[in-house]
């Protein structure tokens, strides 16, 4: 494999569980989520209801939407909405049941 292409799945990691499961490149956080096994609270899938929001510890993501509902103030705090994330490299979340 060429280096100049990016790697399939990276790692998201639950803070202070350590649970974690791979996260692909091509697909949003909460899907690479479940498909692991990790249980995270949704409902809407496309950014607006804000049920699965969550703190990002490490790492970062970038948006399959234009504008999520996010303020710019939540998202320089590190919140993100893993339904639309779309992992950037290894990430750790934390934890939604603490």
């Amino acid at each position: 494999m060429s280096s100049e292409f990016a790697p399939p799945f990276f790692i998201a990691r639950l803070s202070p569980s350590d649970q974690q499961c791979d996260a692909w490149a091509d697909q949003s956080l909460l899907d690479s989520m479940e498909q692991g096994g990790l249980d995270w609270p949704s409902s809407c899938r496309n950014g607006t209801c804000r049920t699965c929001i969550g703190q990002l510890v490490s790492g970062s993501v970038h948006y399959a939407v234009e504008w999520p509902g996010l303020s710019a103030e939540e998202k320089a705090e590190g919140c993100v909405l893993p339904c639309v994330a779309i992992p950037d490299g290894d990430v750790v979340l934390q934890d939604p049941s603490r």
